[in-house]
Protein backbone atom coordinates (compact mmCIF):
# COMPACT_ATOMS: atom_id res chain seq x y z
CA UNK A 1 0.00 0.00 0.00
CA UNK A 2 1.27 3.30 -0.90
CA UNK A 3 0.66 6.95 -0.72
CA UNK A 4 -0.61 7.23 -4.21
CA UNK A 5 -3.68 4.16 -3.91
CA UNK A 6 -4.58 5.56 -0.40
CA UNK A 7 -7.49 7.44 -1.49
CA UNK A 8 -9.53 7.90 1.84
CA UNK A 9 -7.56 9.31 4.95
CA UNK A 10 -9.38 9.44 8.57
CA UNK A 11 -8.29 12.12 11.00
CA UNK A 12 -9.46 10.79 14.56
CA UNK A 13 -9.12 14.03 17.18
CA UNK A 14 -10.00 17.68 14.84
CA UNK A 15 -8.07 20.16 16.85
CA UNK A 16 -4.79 21.92 16.21
CA UNK A 17 -2.55 18.85 15.07
CA UNK A 18 -5.54 16.73 13.47
CA UNK A 19 -6.73 20.07 11.41
CA UNK A 20 -3.47 20.49 10.38
CA UNK A 21 -2.75 16.85 9.03
CA UNK A 22 -6.45 17.51 7.49
CA UNK A 23 -5.64 20.72 5.94
CA UNK A 24 -2.17 19.50 4.32
CA UNK A 25 -3.68 16.21 3.03
CA UNK A 26 -6.88 17.53 1.64
CA UNK A 27 -4.49 19.96 -0.30
CA UNK A 28 -2.51 17.04 -1.72
CA UNK A 29 -5.84 15.58 -3.36
CA UNK A 30 -6.26 13.26 -0.79
CA UNK A 31 -10.33 12.84 0.51
CA UNK A 32 -9.99 13.79 4.28
CA UNK A 33 -12.87 12.49 6.51
CA UNK A 34 -12.58 13.22 10.43
CA UNK A 35 -14.75 12.47 13.75
CA UNK A 36 -14.32 14.74 16.69
CA UNK A 37 -16.82 14.77 19.32
CA UNK A 38 -17.59 18.74 19.30
CA UNK A 39 -20.17 19.41 16.42
CA UNK A 40 -18.85 23.19 15.97
CA UNK A 41 -15.46 22.02 15.34
CA UNK A 42 -16.70 19.78 12.46
CA UNK A 43 -19.55 22.12 11.14
CA UNK A 44 -16.19 24.85 11.01
CA UNK A 45 -13.93 22.20 9.51
CA UNK A 46 -16.67 21.40 6.84
CA UNK A 47 -17.38 24.89 6.13
CA UNK A 48 -14.32 25.71 5.60
CA UNK A 49 -12.90 22.70 3.10
CA UNK A 50 -10.64 21.53 6.19
CA UNK A 51 -12.04 18.18 5.09
CA UNK A 52 -14.68 16.35 3.26
CA UNK A 53 -17.12 14.76 5.48
CA UNK A 54 -17.21 15.36 9.26
CA UNK A 55 -18.74 12.59 12.03
CA UNK A 56 -19.30 13.22 15.92
CA UNK A 57 -19.59 10.02 16.44
CA UNK A 58 -17.55 6.73 14.75
CA UNK A 59 -19.62 5.52 11.91
CA UNK A 60 -18.89 1.77 11.19
CA UNK A 61 -19.04 2.47 7.25
CA UNK A 62 -17.02 5.90 7.55
CA UNK A 63 -14.45 4.06 9.72
CA UNK A 64 -14.54 1.16 7.73
CA UNK A 65 -13.42 2.90 4.35
CA UNK A 66 -10.82 4.68 5.39
CA UNK A 67 -7.44 3.50 4.32
CA UNK A 68 -5.30 5.06 6.88
CA UNK A 69 -6.13 6.49 10.19
CA UNK A 70 -4.20 9.35 12.02
CA UNK A 71 -5.03 9.45 15.57
CA UNK A 72 -4.61 13.25 17.18
CA UNK A 73 -6.29 12.34 20.80
CA UNK A 74 -5.13 12.26 24.61
CA UNK A 75 -2.71 8.84 24.85
CA UNK A 76 -5.72 8.10 27.45
CA UNK A 77 -8.60 8.59 24.84
CA UNK A 78 -6.52 6.89 22.10
CA UNK A 79 -6.54 3.77 24.14
CA UNK A 80 -10.06 3.48 24.93
CA UNK A 81 -10.78 4.75 21.17
CA UNK A 82 -9.30 1.73 19.62
CA UNK A 83 -10.77 -0.96 22.76
CA UNK A 84 -14.54 0.09 21.29
CA UNK A 85 -13.94 1.02 17.90
CA UNK A 86 -11.18 -1.18 16.32
CA UNK A 87 -13.29 -3.82 15.16
CA UNK A 88 -14.32 -0.88 12.38
CA UNK A 89 -11.31 -1.12 11.10
CA UNK A 90 -11.28 -2.26 7.41
CA UNK A 91 -8.34 -5.16 6.92
CA UNK A 92 -5.25 -3.52 4.94
CA UNK A 93 -5.64 -0.52 6.82
CA UNK A 94 -2.77 1.59 8.51
CA UNK A 95 -2.68 3.52 11.40
CA UNK A 96 -0.39 6.21 12.68
CA UNK A 97 -0.78 9.19 15.55
CA UNK A 98 0.83 11.75 16.91
CA UNK A 99 1.13 11.16 20.69
CA UNK A 100 3.80 12.78 22.54
CA UNK A 101 4.55 9.58 24.72
CA UNK A 102 4.81 6.09 23.15
CA UNK A 103 6.60 3.20 25.46
CA UNK A 104 3.22 3.08 27.89
CA UNK A 105 0.89 3.11 24.50
CA UNK A 106 1.89 1.83 21.29
CA UNK A 107 2.39 -1.65 22.48
CA UNK A 108 -1.17 -1.94 24.28
CA UNK A 109 -2.21 0.02 20.97
CA UNK A 110 -0.45 -2.92 18.88
CA UNK A 111 -1.62 -5.83 21.17
CA UNK A 112 -5.34 -4.56 20.94
CA UNK A 113 -5.56 -4.38 16.62
CA UNK A 114 -6.54 -7.00 14.76
CA UNK A 115 -3.53 -8.69 13.15
CA UNK A 116 -4.61 -7.18 9.37
CA UNK A 117 -4.72 -3.41 10.74
CA UNK A 118 -1.04 -2.76 11.35
CA UNK A 119 -0.29 0.83 13.81
CA UNK A 120 3.30 2.39 12.96
CA UNK A 121 3.75 5.89 15.73
CA UNK A 122 5.31 8.46 14.69
CA UNK A 123 5.42 12.02 16.12
CA UNK A 124 5.41 15.46 14.58
CA UNK A 125 7.51 17.68 16.72
CA UNK A 126 5.39 20.65 15.55
CA UNK A 127 2.99 22.70 17.68
CA UNK A 128 1.56 26.22 18.20
CA UNK A 129 0.63 28.09 21.53
CA UNK A 130 -3.46 27.97 20.43
CA UNK A 131 -5.64 25.26 20.11
CA UNK A 132 -8.36 23.87 17.97
CA UNK A 133 -8.86 23.54 14.09
CA UNK A 134 -9.50 27.00 13.81
CA UNK A 135 -5.48 27.41 14.43
CA UNK A 136 -4.36 24.69 12.34
CA UNK A 137 -2.52 25.49 9.28
CA UNK A 138 -1.61 23.52 6.77
CA UNK A 139 2.35 24.89 7.24
CA UNK A 140 2.62 23.54 10.72
CA UNK A 141 4.90 20.79 9.65
CA UNK A 142 6.80 22.78 6.98
CA UNK A 143 10.93 22.27 7.88
CA UNK A 144 10.36 20.63 11.45
CA UNK A 145 11.34 17.16 12.80
CA UNK A 146 9.23 14.16 12.58
CA UNK A 147 10.26 10.71 14.34
CA UNK A 148 8.65 7.44 13.41
CA UNK A 149 8.33 5.17 16.13
CA UNK A 150 8.47 1.20 15.23
CA UNK A 151 8.60 -1.87 17.07
CA UNK A 152 9.58 -5.32 16.41
CA UNK A 153 5.78 -5.77 14.95
CA UNK A 154 5.53 -3.29 12.56
CA UNK A 155 6.75 -4.52 8.58
CA UNK A 156 9.20 -2.75 6.71
CA UNK A 157 6.59 -1.31 4.27
CA UNK A 158 4.62 0.24 6.98
CA UNK A 159 7.69 1.93 8.13
CA UNK A 160 8.67 3.32 4.79
CA UNK A 161 5.02 4.38 4.42
CA UNK A 162 5.27 6.25 7.89
CA UNK A 163 8.25 7.86 6.51
CA UNK A 164 6.84 8.76 3.33
CA UNK A 165 3.78 10.71 5.21
CA UNK A 166 6.09 13.00 7.09
CA UNK A 167 7.98 13.75 3.60
CA UNK A 168 4.60 14.04 2.00
CA UNK A 169 3.74 16.35 4.64
CA UNK A 170 6.54 18.77 4.47
CA UNK A 171 8.76 17.63 7.23
CA UNK A 172 12.62 19.00 7.40
CA UNK A 173 13.77 16.32 9.00
CA UNK A 174 12.75 12.45 9.21
CA UNK A 175 14.12 10.11 11.91
CA UNK A 176 13.52 6.57 13.59
CA UNK A 177 13.66 5.69 17.24
CA UNK A 178 11.89 3.19 18.86
CA UNK A 179 9.49 3.94 22.00
CA UNK A 180 12.05 3.69 24.43
CA UNK A 181 14.44 6.16 22.67
CA UNK A 182 11.40 8.09 21.93
CA UNK A 183 10.39 8.80 25.43
CA UNK A 184 14.11 9.38 26.74
CA UNK A 185 14.49 12.20 24.33
CA UNK A 186 11.01 13.62 24.53
CA UNK A 187 11.58 14.10 28.27
CA UNK A 188 14.45 16.29 27.47
CA UNK A 189 14.08 18.33 24.40
CA UNK A 190 10.46 18.52 24.81
CA UNK A 191 8.48 18.04 28.11
CA UNK A 192 11.87 19.51 30.19
CA UNK A 193 12.04 22.35 28.35
CA UNK A 194 7.90 22.89 29.05
CA UNK A 195 8.77 22.23 32.71
CA UNK A 196 11.61 24.99 32.47
CA UNK A 197 8.78 27.29 31.01
CA UNK A 198 6.73 27.23 33.72
CA UNK A 199 9.27 27.42 36.93
CA UNK A 200 9.90 30.50 35.06
CA UNK A 201 6.38 31.83 34.88
CA UNK A 202 5.43 30.79 38.33
CA UNK A 203 8.84 32.12 40.32
CA UNK A 204 7.73 35.26 40.27
CA UNK A 205 4.48 36.74 41.38
CA UNK A 206 5.14 40.23 39.71
CA UNK A 207 2.15 40.95 37.64
CA UNK A 208 4.19 43.82 36.15
CA UNK A 209 6.84 41.50 34.34
CA UNK A 210 5.60 42.18 30.71
CA UNK A 211 6.59 45.56 31.33
CA UNK A 212 9.88 45.37 31.56
CA UNK A 213 10.84 42.08 29.82
CA UNK A 214 12.72 41.85 26.33
CA UNK A 215 12.85 39.03 23.82
CA UNK A 216 15.07 37.08 25.60
CA UNK A 217 12.13 36.15 28.51
CA UNK A 218 9.42 36.30 25.71
CA UNK A 219 11.52 33.12 23.82
CA UNK A 220 12.16 31.35 26.91
CA UNK A 221 8.73 31.19 28.35
CA UNK A 222 6.77 31.14 24.63
CA UNK A 223 5.34 27.35 25.87
CA UNK A 224 4.34 28.70 29.19
CA UNK A 225 1.07 29.00 27.85
CA UNK A 226 0.11 25.30 28.49
CA UNK A 227 -2.64 23.25 27.88
CA UNK A 228 -2.33 21.75 31.38
CA UNK A 229 -4.87 18.42 30.40
CA UNK A 230 -2.74 17.27 28.01
CA UNK A 231 1.06 18.13 29.41
CA UNK A 232 0.25 16.70 32.91
CA UNK A 233 -0.89 13.56 31.41
CA UNK A 234 2.09 13.56 29.44
CA UNK A 235 4.50 14.08 31.87
CA UNK A 236 2.74 11.54 34.34
CA UNK A 237 2.65 8.58 31.32
CA UNK A 238 6.85 9.30 30.82
CA UNK A 239 7.49 10.30 35.10
CA UNK A 240 10.87 8.10 34.93
CA UNK A 241 12.60 10.09 31.85
CA UNK A 242 11.60 13.31 32.56
CA UNK A 243 12.66 13.02 36.65
CA UNK A 244 16.24 11.68 35.13
CA UNK A 245 16.21 14.97 32.60
CA UNK A 246 14.99 17.40 35.27
CA UNK A 247 17.51 15.70 37.92
CA UNK A 248 20.33 16.55 35.55
CA UNK A 249 18.97 19.73 34.50
CA UNK A 250 18.96 21.29 37.96
CA UNK A 251 22.97 19.61 38.65
CA UNK A 252 23.80 22.19 35.94
CA UNK A 253 21.87 25.19 37.43
CA UNK A 254 23.88 24.23 40.50
CA UNK A 255 27.07 24.02 38.65
CA UNK A 256 26.41 27.35 37.57
CA UNK A 257 25.46 28.74 40.42
CA UNK A 258 28.53 27.16 42.11
CA UNK A 259 30.82 29.00 39.60
CA UNK A 260 29.21 32.57 39.73
CA UNK A 261 29.29 31.91 44.06
CA UNK A 262 32.60 31.63 44.07
CA UNK A 263 33.10 34.01 41.48
CA UNK A 264 34.66 31.79 39.05
CA UNK A 265 34.67 33.68 35.88
CA UNK A 266 36.84 31.31 33.31
CA UNK A 267 35.24 28.01 34.64
CA UNK A 268 31.78 30.41 33.44
CA UNK A 269 33.00 31.50 30.58
CA UNK A 270 33.96 27.71 29.37
CA UNK A 271 29.92 26.85 29.86
CA UNK A 272 28.78 29.91 28.07
CA UNK A 273 31.16 28.55 24.95
CA UNK A 274 30.31 24.77 25.38
CA UNK A 275 26.96 26.28 25.16
CA UNK A 276 27.79 28.47 21.82
CA UNK A 277 29.37 25.68 20.18
CA UNK A 278 26.26 23.32 20.76
CA UNK A 279 23.61 26.13 19.78
CA UNK A 280 25.52 26.82 16.58
CA UNK A 281 24.34 23.33 15.20
CA UNK A 282 20.88 24.34 15.04
CA UNK A 283 21.47 26.96 12.73
CA UNK A 284 23.07 25.29 10.08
Amino acid sequence: MDWISEDQIMIVGLGLMGGSYARALKRLGFHVSAIDKDPESIEYAEKSGIIDRGYTVPEPEAVGNADALIFALYPGVFREWIREYGNLLKPGARITDVTGVKKCIVYDIQDMLKDDVEFIASHPMAGREVYGVKNSTDKLFTDANYIVVPTEKNTQGAIEWCKGLGRLLGFRKVSVLSPEQHDEMIGFVSQLTHCIAVGLMTCSDNAHLVDYTGDSFRDLTRIARINDAMWSELFMLNREPLLEKMDSFISEMQLLRDMLSSGDTEALREKMRLSTERRALFDK
